[in-house]
């Protein structure tokens, strides 16, 4: 038999044996998923940088997913070239969890490393996690080292996770979040947070997280929708620079003794088909100056999204940063793999 043969053999076989694996794999509730993302960011304004793209990256994420009646689990990998990190190659755990379900009674318990997302669409919200210093593009979504009780009933689903921000789980949270489906228009959300583990190994202050979130869909692309929260930050002598370079205290999320009430809303409405999403948003936050110099109390933007055949999605941003004239532009194409 010829080397040319052997290699057309080893291929169909080759060709033959993935085949059956992606059938059986399927089969059994597995799937490989992956997908390549690009994105690229622009400011409008003079921010005393000169460069073609303020930011411009591709990444790779690769991974699995399981689904049956009592157990879902996912791992996913993200992968970014030395370019896009310093010279080196980049490799990082995004997604890993395993989910076990009781179906009779509602109850699901999740561990594991996940992301939430609660907001609504583009550039703004997601209070209940993210700190009010970061807003932007898609950088709503918030990773969590968590264990998490899960309770379904009807159109409620309520959630309530304890998490950790070490190795030691002497630093953590506890979150509770409850979404609630009124008929197939109106969704509202009611979310609580606070870093209770902090002060088992160390002196803290609390920062409290009261979060409400409101969403009518009135037609498939026609939606209104909106976030407030009550973000407060406790006082302690105790915790202050020197305890927190000794190790002995933890770095509060916020300034001690402040109060934040940032809200937002948004709407997203229809393009006669030509886009898949359009939406506007407007934030407003007081003071915001305390967390990010010279900033604007409001902000705003404007953006869409457009799938493009089978494998892909655009997403594309105009927003404000810091002042309301400081116009930044940002967009990311996915082309999903599976």
């Amino acid at each position: 038999m010829t080397i040319k043969k052997s290699c057309i053999i080893a291929a169909v076989v080759t060709t033959i044996g993935m085949a059956s694996a992606a059938e059986e794999s399927k089969a059994s509730g597995f799937d490989l998923t992956g997908n390549i993302q690009t994105q690229a960011y622009k400011a409008f304004y003079d921010n005393e940088k000169e460069n073609t793209l303020d930011n411009f990256w591709f990444r790779a994420n690769i991974g699995g997913t399981y689904s049956s009646e009592d157990f879902d689990a996912k791992v996913t990998i993200r992968m970014y070239a030395p370019h896009f990190n310093g010279g080196a190659d980049k490799f990082q755990a995004d997604t890993y969890y395993g989910n076990y379900k009781w179906a009779t009674s509602g109850l699901n318990l999740k561990l594991g490393h996940w992301k939430t997302d609660t907001e609504g669409a583009g550039n703004f919200g997601g209070y209940l996690d993210q700190n009010l210093s970061k807003r932007g593009f898609l950088v709503r979504d918030y990773a969590h080292d968590a264990f998490e009780l899960g309770w379904k009933m009807a159109g409620n689903q309520l959630n309530v996770m304890v998490g950790t921000d070490d190795g030691n789980f002497n630093k953590g949270y506890l979150r509770v979040n409850d979404d609630l489906k009124l008929g197939e228009a109106l969704k509202l959300g009611l979310g609580y947070r606070a870093n209770v583990l902090d002060p088992m190994q160390y002196s803290a202050v609390l920062t409290h997280v009261v979060d409400f979130r409101a969403r009518y869909q009135g037609s498939k692309q026609l939606a209104v929708y909106a976030e407030a929260a009550a973000i407060m930050t406790g006082k302690d002598d105790k915790v202050n620079a020197a305890s927190i370079e000794a190790g002995t205290a933890v770095k509060p999320l916020y300034s001690q003794d402040t109060q934040y009430f940032p809200v937002y809303g948004g709407v997203e409405f229809p393009t006669g088909g030509i886009l898949d999403k359009a939406f506007a948003e407007v934030e407003y936050v007081a003071n915001r100056d305390e967390l990010n110099a010279d900033a604007d109390e409001l902000g705003w933007a404007v953006g869409l999204v457009k799938k493009i055949g089978s494998h892909g999605k655009i997403q594309a941003t105009v927003y404000s940063e810091n002042k309301m004239s400081d116009v930044g532009f940002s967009a990311r194409l996915t082309t999903s793999i599976k």
